[in-house]
């Protein structure tokens, strides 16, 4: 589905991802782990386009998207939730999910139906301005954003981060089911060892804006995990 190939992707002088290669296979959850300031967001950032400067090939269905700016990346089916969520407070649920259509190949504007059978709170509030959920509510209305854009990849930037613990497994669970029964393809930032082992099919190691550790979740083991996530 996804490839990148001897990336490197740069913050002005500073060089920040080092020769990173790795494979996202298709319908699969590929989990991207490792200690805080490896290089994790930038990894989800250079996917989308969002940094200023690249070097590498980014491959998307064997077409290389690297020249591509952030918006005709999100048309070709990418999508991304960041880190902290970035709703728009002032907007409305509805108005928020509706940004996400924008990105859309087809040029509808429609809230789609996936988001009311995923998140029938945020279906039965539409009117509710976004500032006014819970930490937990505001992650739903962030994924639905994205989903109505109707992506192949979803790139989630630690989605339960910040999230009261109650709410945490239900965040986790609407994962599982993106992927498992919509079907896609998912790419999840995480430090929770124990999810990424219950939810991945694949995981990649970093470190110092490098892979170290990548293959089958089968490989994730205690000793990877000790020798690169260990304080």
């Amino acid at each position: 589905m996804l490839a990148l190939h001897d990336v490197d992707s740069f913050y002005g002088r500073s060089h920040a991802l080092h020769g990173v290669s790795m494979a996202v296979p298709a319908r699969a959850i590929t989990a991207v782990l490792g200690r805080n300031g490896v290089g994790k967001t930038t990894l989800l950032k250079t996917i989308m386009g969002l940094i200023g400067r690249m070097n590498g090939r980014i491959e998307l269905l064997g077409t290389d998207i690297a020249p591509q700016p952030a918006f005709r990346r999100a048309r070709l089916g990418i999508a991304y939730v960041p880190q902290g969520r970035e709703i728009i407070p002032d907007f409305t649920i509805r108005e928020n999910i509706l940004m996400g259509a924008f990105a859309r190949a087809d040029g509808k504007r429609a809230i789609p139906e996936i988001v009311a059978r995923l998140f029938p709170y945020l279906a039965q509030n539409l009117d509710r301005p976004g500032g006014v959920l819970s930490g937990g509510q505001q992650q739903q209305l962030a994924i639905a954003r994205a989903l109505a854009a109707d992506p192949k990849v979803l790139l989630l930037d630690e989605p339960t981060e910040g999230i009261q613990p109650s709410i945490v497994e239900e965040i986790e669970d609407l994962i599982l089911r993106l992927n498992k029964d919509v079907g896609i393809t998912v790419i999840l930032v995480e430090q929770n060892v124990a999810f990424a082992r219950r939810a991945a099919d694949a995981f990649v190691m970093m470190e110092k804006g490098r892979v170290v550790a990548s293959g089958d979740i089968a490989g994730l083991t205690d000793d990877v995990v000790n020798r690169h996530m260990a304080v």
